[in-house]
C-alpha cells in the first residue's frame, strides 16, 4: 500500500511514526513544507527506514501534487495539512484560507484525477467547526457554526471534501477531534506553552478571566482512532474523536505549576498571570463520539497518565524546539521495490 500523509508537525509526526513501524510492507510518503512549528527531529525514529519517504513541499502546489499522484500509485491519503493557531487566524486570515481551503482543493483535485484511484481520503478536521456550547453536546449531525477564522476555514475545507463524495463518490472520511496533546507538541499550544514558560521560570499567561475549558485527548489515542477509521470507517461519514476529560484552563495551569515548580499550594497563584484575551473566545467545545466507539475505539490513556508523560518529556527535552532551522532532513524520492502499498500523509503545521 502507498500511503500519503501531508506534515512533520505534531499529531502528523506521531501518525507517520506509527504507520512506518506498524506496517513495514507499506510505503509511507510524508509531504511537508516544514513550517515554523514542524521539527524533523520528531521523525528521527523513521528517517532511515526503507519504507519511508520524505518530500519537502507545499500542499498548495498543484504541479508537485500532480507529479506525486502520477508517479506513485497512492492508495490512502491522510490530510492533516493546516494552519491551526486560532489567535494567528485573526491576524492573518488570508494565510489560513490559502493553506486550509486552497490546499485542500488542490489535494482533492490531484487525488481525484490520479490514474490510480485512492481507496481512502481521510481529512482531519476539528471540534471547533461546531462553535462553542455551554450545555449542548455536539454529535456528527449537529450544525456547523465556526466562530473564528481558523475554524471557518476548516469548515469550508470540510464542505469541499464532502462535495467530492456527493459528486463523485470519492471515498472520503472526515474526523473532528478534541484538543490533542502529548510529547513533541509545538510551544504555541496551551500545555507546552505553560510548560515552557514554567521551565524558563516565567509565569503561565492565562488569556482573559472567563471560565474557559478544553477537552484533552492524548496523542496515542487520537492516532489509534485515525488508524481504526482507516480500517473500519464508512466512506462518506464524519466521526467525532473525543474524550470526557474536560479541564478548565485555570485548573490546568495550577496543576502544571504544582508538577513543574513543586511549590506549596499557597504559592501556586504566584506563577499565574492574566493577559488580554483574543478577539473572540469560545468557552468549551463538548462533543460525543458514540459513532466512533461503535467501531471499537476507546480513549485508553487517562489524564493523569497522559499529563505525567507530557511533563516528563518536556522536562527531559528542554531544547527540542530551541533551534530547528538547521535540522532539516534531506528529500527522499525513492523507495524499495518490495513495498506494494502507498500511503501519503500531507502535513503543514497541524497541532
Amino acid at each position: 500500500m502507498n500511503c500519503l500523509k501531508f506534515l512533520c508537525s505534531y499529531s502528523g509526526s506521531h501518525l507517520v511514526c506509527s504507520l512506518v513501524h506498524r506496517h513495514p510492507e507499506w510505503r509511507i510518503i510524508n509531504l511537508d513544507n516544514l513550517d515554523y512549528c514542524c521539527s524533523p527531529r520528531s521523525l528521527k525514529s523513521v528517517e532511515n527506514r526503507t519504507n519511508y519517504i520524505f518530500i519537502r513541499g507545499d500542499v498548495c502546489n498543484p504541479r508537485l501534487l500532480n507529479h506525486i499522484f502520477s508517479s506513485k500509485n497512492i492508495d490512502v491519503i491522510f490530510h492533516l495539512a493546516a494552519k491551526t493557531h486560532v489567535e494567528a487566524s485573526f491576524e492573518s486570515p488570508s494565510t489560513f484560507q490559502q493553506v486550509n481551503i486552497e490546499g485542500t482543493r488542490v489535494l482533492l483535485g490531484a487525488a481525484h484525477q490520479a490514474r490510480h484511484q485512492p481507496q481512502r481520503f481521510i481529512y482531519i478536521s476539528t471540534d471547533e467547526v461546531y462553535g462553542a456550547s455551554l450545555h449542548e453536546v455536539f454529535d456528527e449531525s449537529s450544525p456547523v457554526r465556526p466562530s473564528n477564522p481558523y475554524a471557518a476555514t476548516k469548515a469550508a475545507a470540510e464542505y469541499l471534501v464532502r462535495s467530492y463524495w456527493d459528486q463523485y463518490k470519492f471515498p472520503i472520511i472526515i474526523t473532528r477531534s478534541n484538543n490533542i496533546y502529548g510529547p513533541r507538541q509545538y510551544t504555541e499550544k496551551v500545555i507546552p506553552r505553560f510548560l515552557t514558560l514554567l521551565q524558563m521560570d516565567k509565569k503561565c499567561t492565562i488569556q482573559g478571566t472567563l471560565p474557559k475549558s478544553r477537552h484533552f485527548l492524548f496523542v496515542s489515542d487520537a492516532i489509534n482512532a485515525f488508524l481504526l477509521l482507516l480500517e473500519k470507517g464508512i466512506v462518506g461519514e464524519i466521526y467525532n474523536v473525543g474524550t470526557s476529560c474536560e479541564i478548565p484552563i485555570m485548573q490546568l495551569a495550577r496543576e502544571l505549576v504544582r508538577m513543574v515548580k513543586k511549590v506549596p499550594e499557597s504559592e501556586v497563584n504566584d506563577w499565574l498571570e492574566f493577559v488580554p484575551d483574543r478577539p473572540r473566545v469560545d468557552l468549551r467545545y463538548p462533543i460525543k463520539c458514540e459513532k466512533l466507539q461503535q467501531l471499537g475505539w476507546r480513549a485508553e490513556v487517562s489524564w493523569t497518565e497522559g499529563i505525567r508523560q507530557t511533563v516528563k518529556w518536556y522536562r527531559d527535552n528542554p531544547d527540542f524546539w530551541s533551534d530547528i532551522s538547521e535540522d532539516q532532513p534531506p528529500i527522499r524520492l525513492s523507495c524499495p521495490a518490495h513495498c506494494d502499498f502507498f500511503l501519503i500523509i500531507c502535513l503543514h503545521t497541524v497541532g
